[in-house]
């Protein structure tokens, strides 16, 4: 960890064995779970031996496997849908100044504030309300719901960068909303609609409060399904099953933050060679 000496917070005493025994307390419990994922014992805290058989077993596993298969359909699918949405939002809002605008604002960004105990309760109720079944649908309408502010933030924060004197000159050359959105506007838009497309997977991959409210039978995913495996009890397989999750969060995680980094360091949009026409595609 790097430590700028001319920051004054540093000189209260304390500070730094804080943030040490911070990082301390938040990272080496996932070391010790990794770790305990290839223990060769049955008990997950009795250290026996090296193996990597529990990972095996997981992958082997055919209620595993499905409750992947679920979780990567809801993820993928509330996604694909939270980030249209949060794109055609971010659109709007930047499009024209209207009174209620902030409010809008507030109501999108909403759920990152509601807990989300809240959000799961009203979900189930909206469901049963409606008379809509619980099963994967009602996971991928509750997980897009919530993925949205998500998606939406770092889109919107990548448009409030947009020079607006590129689309005046589209408009110069006579092109249409839609060649000035696909030619000038989307290139620009890609890093923050990547960013937020995998924010917005992480979350609802690893989502577990709202899936178990909303999810109905043959809806199992992931989370749901390792909760119910540590009501047994924790056990080799739990950890070497918790530690692919957690790889995988990594992976988007890494993916998400190399992606911010791109749309700070990118500060025009890159159109691929492709210029604004002038007639009508």
């Amino acid at each position: 960890m790097q430590v700028d000496p001319k920051n004054p917070l540093w000189r209260f005493r304390g500070v730094r064995t804080t943030t040490i025994l911070f990082f301390v307390y938040l990272y080496v419990p996932i070391v010790i779970l990794i770790a305990l994922s290839f223990n060769d014992s049955r008990l997950a805290t009795i250290w026996t031996g090296f193996s990597t058989r529990w990972y095996g077993i997981v992958v082997s596993n055919p209620d595993i496997v499905r409750a992947a298969e679920n979780s990567l359909i809801v993820a993928s699918t509330a996604t694909l849908s939270a980030t249209v949405l949060a794109t055609l939002a971010a659109l709007g809002m930047a499009k024209g100044r209207f009174g209620a605008q902030n409010a809008v604002s507030g109501l999108i960004a909403l759920p990152l504030t509601v807990p989300e105990i809240v959000t799961a309760v009203a979900s189930l109720l909206f469901f049963v309300l409606i008379g809509l079944r619980l099963g994967l649908l009602t996971v991928i309408i509750a997980h897009t719901v919530f993925c949205i502010p998500f998606a939406y933030l770092p889109i919107r924060a990548r448009l409030e960068g947009l020079d607006r004197t590129l689309l005046e000159a589209s408009a110069d050359l006579y092109a249409n909303d839609w060649q000035t959105f696909r030619l000038v506007t989307l290139p620009y838009l890609w890093p923050g609609i990547l960013s937020g497309a995998m924010l917005a997977f992480i979350i609802s991959l690893d989502d577990f409060v709202i899936t178990y409210f909303v999810a109905g039978a043959g809806a199992t995913t992931l989370p749901v399904y390792i909760f119910g495996m540590i009501r047994i009890g924790v056990t080799p397989e739990v950890n070497a099953l918790s530690s692919l999750m957690l790889l995988i969060s990594i992976l988007f995680v890494s993916l998400s933050f190399l992606v911010g980094r791109l749309r700070q360091e990118t500060g025009s949009p890159h159109t691929g060679g492709a210029a604004v026409g002038t007639g009508d595609e």
